[in-house]
């Protein structure tokens, strides 16, 4: 059941426990010149129908993150632990079967908790408060990063205004818990990455960044928007990367996406850090999509290490 005792001290007391208990951080990339380039991490919504469905339980996506794809760090996803938030022996479950096989935790991706960007004081502040309750369990479990959402209400000037101070909120709550707040370019306008980057720069805290989707890309006119265009445009804050994918051809490539030039621009931003592997596909079994995915991108990474500098 819930933790009475869950506290902004005794949360901060976690965090830093498990900060020096660590082999490696999360947002610290390899060492230059190191291989590899890049690390895989496996997204919860990857397995999304499974979970859905029940054939997989969420306490079990680290045992199968390890034991049948061999992937080091998973994305969870909030909506499949929505009410496990403060429940402090289910997160110490989930923890220990992480750590017994040697998995790591790496980020929270937030859905459904309130609209950041609404202009509305009192409704953004909900929102806040949500959010900083998710920002406690990723500190709690060790996490790198939380991601969220921006959606609201108005005009874009005004709902990017108002993002940057839920934003700066969040920052400020997240930096002595020794993490960062990450967003996609999910929804609303954050999809369009002119306004997404005018968000970070107007924003400019120290942990804020983005979490860059191969997938969704839109103008300010909501028209699909050049998919390479916008990663370029996302890839200064960049501290996550979703390699959203969908279907392959008899080759192994990724039929929508060129995943090598994806890979090419998040490289020359100089990101070594993580890469989710987010299958979104139906053709294909999420096992085989995911299967699909890992190997594209590791031979991709193989091929970019092997090209000359």
């Amino acid at each position: 059941m819930a933790h009475a005792g869950w506290t902004r001290r005794s949360l901060l007391a976690s965090a830093g426990a498990l900060a020096l208990a660590r082999v490696a951080r999360a947002q610290e990339p390899p060492k230059p010149g190191g291989k590899p380039l890049f690390e895989l991490a496996l997204s919860e919504w990857s397995l999304h129908r499974a979970l859905q469905e029940k054939r997989l339980e969420h306490l079990d996506l680290p045992v199968v993150a390890r034991t049948d794809y061999d992937i080091g760090s998973v994305e969870l996803v909030n909506t499949f632990f929505k009410d496990k938030a403060r429940d402090l022996a289910y997160l110490n479950e989930l923890r220990k079967r992480a750590n017994d096989h040697g998995v790591r935790l790496g980020l929270i991706l937030v859905d459904d908790e309130g609209p950041l960007a609404h202009p509305d004081d009192a409704v953004r502040e909900k929102a806040i408060a949500r959010h900083r309750m998710w920002l406690n369990t990723a500190a709690f479990l060790g996490c790198h990063s939380l991601r969220v959402n921006l959606e609201g209400e108005g005009s874009a000037r005004k709902q990017r205004d108002v993002a940057c101070q839920a934003l700066d909120s969040l920052g400020n709550y997240a930096e002595p818990l020794d993490l960062r707040v990450l967003v996609e370019n999910k929804s609303g306008h954050s999809r369009n990455p002119a306004w997404l980057a005018e968000v970070m720069r107007q924003t400019a805290h120290k942990r804020v960044g983005t979490l860059p989707d191969f997938a969704r890309f839109e103008d300010a006119d909501g028209a699909e928007f050049d998919r390479y265009a916008g990663l370029e445009q996302l890839m200064p804050w960049a501290c996550s990367i979703s390699a959203a994918s969908f279907d392959f051809d008899e080759r192994g490539a990724e039929r929508t996406i060129d995943f090598k030039r994806m890979l090419q621009i998040v490289l020359a931003a100089n990101y070594h850090s993580w890469i989710g592997v987010e299958y979104q596909g139906e053709r294909l079994s999420e096992p085989d999509g995911i299967r699909a995915t890992q190997k594209l991108l590791l031979r991709l990474r193989d091929e970019l290490a092997a090209e000359p500098k």
